[in-house]
């Protein structure tokens, strides 16, 4: 607000009830600062505590719904954190909001997973984002048994999540290369070192390096390292049902062509056979190489007979 008059005559009441309002708010916690001169007026400053915070209705919706996400999306103690501030939040809003709010009770159900992800500390994270953004060199240990050697020393770009777990993303100086760190096994050592100044990203961005980590084509790439071609005796509309990032393409009624990635031509293979139908591989050999070797493996596996288990002697 420029100034007091120029607020007054813009809301329509008097100087005195701006003041007035401007009391009650800064009882109320809000930090309201008053610079001196014919350009002061009023403007509201960051404080120390977190002051009551107003939303329409719209964003308090979506504020709600989001913790409902992130509440059964994480776990320990992000989890119970976000889980108290849903219920802040919730005690909060007016009868007619949280009648909108109940009838929407949001899931977040993960992928089963055989290991479930660690609790990662909140801290832990605010400390790893203060380093992205100051750009300053980390030192930590690495790894749930770590002992008490040398310490890792790396370039903090980013910090990510990606399938329930919290990665940073970071140039190894000791190993002068990049490496992806999973949060919850980072025990820092402060304090941070010297700043640094951010090297260029394999891809070009955060999201096309992870999804090429991942998929086991390096940084530089989001695409799968092998990729191919075949033809299957079933209907386009059956094939893509189970297909998650491949193209389908209908040829006949009962026929189409599938093009799709993977980690190794093996996987690959033995993804496309998944689909229980008649097999033509389009290309490339590799992929019918792969497709012969699961062949002399399968039946190799087919006429061997598990030797039978004896049972030791008994002392008794």
């Amino acid at each position: 607000m420029r100034g007091g008059g120029d607020g007054a005559a813009r809301l329509g009441i008097s100087l005195r009830t701006v003041r007035r309002d401007v009391d009650r708010l800064r009882e109320l916690g809000y930090p309201i600062a008053a610079p001196k001169g014919p350009d002061g007026g009023y403007r509201l400053a960051a404080g120390t505590v977190l002051p009551p915070l107003l939303f329409d209705d719209e964003q308090a919706v979506a504020l709600t719904i989001a913790l409902q996400v992130a509440a059964t999306g994480t776990t320990g103690g992000l989890a119970d954190d976000t889980a108290r501030a849903l219920h802040t939040v919730g005690q909060v809003l007016p009868a007619r909001l949280r009648q909108r709010v109940g009838a929407l009770s949001v899931t977040a159900v993960a992928r089963p997973t055989t290991a479930a992800a660690e609790p990662v500390d909140g801290g832990v994270l605010l400390a790893l984002g203060s380093a992205v953004h100051a750009r300053e060199i980390l030192r930590f240990d690495y790894g749930p048994d770590h002992t008490d050697g040398p310490a890792r020393h790396a370039e903090p770009h980013h910090v990510v999540t990606w399938d329930g777990r919290w990665y940073l993303v970071a140039w190894d100086l000791d190993r002068a290369d990049w490496r992806t760190f999973r949060v919850d096994r980072i025990t820092l050592r402060p304090p941070h070192g010297p700043r640094f100044t951010p090297r260029p990203l394999p891809g070009g961005d955060v999201a096309t390096y992870l999804t090429g980590v991942f998929r086991g084509a390096g940084g530089g790439s989001a695409d799968w390292p092998c990729r191919g071609t075949v033809l299957l005796d079933l209907p386009a509309t059956t094939v893509a049902r189970f297909t998650r990032d491949g193209l389908v393409e209908e040829i006949a009624p009962d026929r189409c062509r599938l093009t799709l990635g993977s980690w190794s031509w093996v996987s690959l293979a033995a993804a496309v056979a998944r689909d229980d139908a008649e097999i033509t591989v389009v290309g490339p050999q590799p992929l019918t190489d792969a497709f012969a070797l699961l062949a002399a493996r399968f039946t190799r596996t087919a006429t061997c007979r598990a030797a039978p288990v004896t049972r030791p002697a008994s002392d008794e």
